[in-house]
C-alpha cells in the first residue's frame, strides 16, 4: 500500500465517523434536537482529482458490510453534543459516515438485524449510509459527544434522509424499539 493510499484510508475512517454523527444529529424530529450542539469542523470539502474509497466493517450478527464509494471526492466533519435521551428516528444518508464517540455512550440500530449496538467513548462505527437505522443517547443524565465524518456526500443537499412515517412505525414494531424519550416519525 502506498503512503498516499494509507493516508486516504485513515482520512476516510475519520471522515466516516464524523459523517454519521452529523447525519444522526441532522435527522428531522429527534427528541431534544433543539438542544443538540452542532459544530461543523469543516464545510463540505473536495479532494483534488478523482477519489474512490472502500470501507469494510464486520459487526457481530451481520454479513461484512463493504461500501464502495466511487466518487468519494466530497467530505465533511462535524462534532455533535447530544443531550440525555436524544433520539434520531429512522433515516439513511447520501454517503457513508464514520461515527466516533468522544464522550458518553451512543446506541445505533440497523433495520437489517435490529440489534442495539451500544458504543462507549473511544469507539467508532461505520454507517454505510444506505442502511436504514436509528440511534440515541441512552443516558438519562449525561451528554454524548460524537464526531462524524461524512464520505462521498453530494456537493449540496441534505445529509440525512428521513424514512417516511409509516415505514418508521413498521421498523419500530419489527425491531421492538424501546429507545429513551420520544421520537417523531
Amino acid at each position: 500500500m502506498t503512503r498516499n493510499h494509507l493516508t486516504m484510508v485513515r482520512m476516510a475512517g475519520v471522515a466516516s465517523a464524523l459523517a454519521l454523527t452529523a447525519a444522526l444529529i441532522a435527522a428531522p424530529g429527534p427528541a431534544g434536537a433543539d438542544e443538540v450542539a452542532e459544530n461543523w469542523l469543516t464545510e463540505r470539502l473536495a479532494f483534488e482529482g478523482a477519489v474512490s474509497i472502500t470501507v469494510t466493517q464486520r459487526l457481530e450478527g451481520l454479513d461484512p458490510q463493504e461500501v464502495e464509494i466511487e466518487d468519494g471526492s466530497h467530505f465533511a466533519v462535524a462534532e455533535f453534543t447530544l443531550p440525555p435521551e436524544t433520539v434520531f428516528p429512522w433515516h439513511t444518508h447520501p454517503g457513508t459516515l464514520l461515527i466516533g464517540v468522544e464522550e458518553g455512550a451512543f446506541v445505533i440500530v440497523f433495520a437489517e438485524d435490529c440489534v442495539e449496538r451500544e458504543l462507549s467513548a473511544g469507539s467508532v462505527i461505520v454507517d454505510p449510509g444506505i442502511a436504514e437505522h436509528m440511534a440515541w443517547n441512552p443516558s438519562s443524565d449525561s451528554e454524548t459527544v460524537l464526531v462524524a465524518t461524512y464520505l462521498g456526500v453530494p456537493e449540496e443537499g441534505p445529509l440525512t434522509l428521513p424514512v417516511d412515517e409509516d415505514e418508521a412505525a413498521a421498523l419500530d414494531e419489527s425491531c421492538a424499539i424501546e429507545a429513551p424519550g420520544e421520537h417523531a416519525h
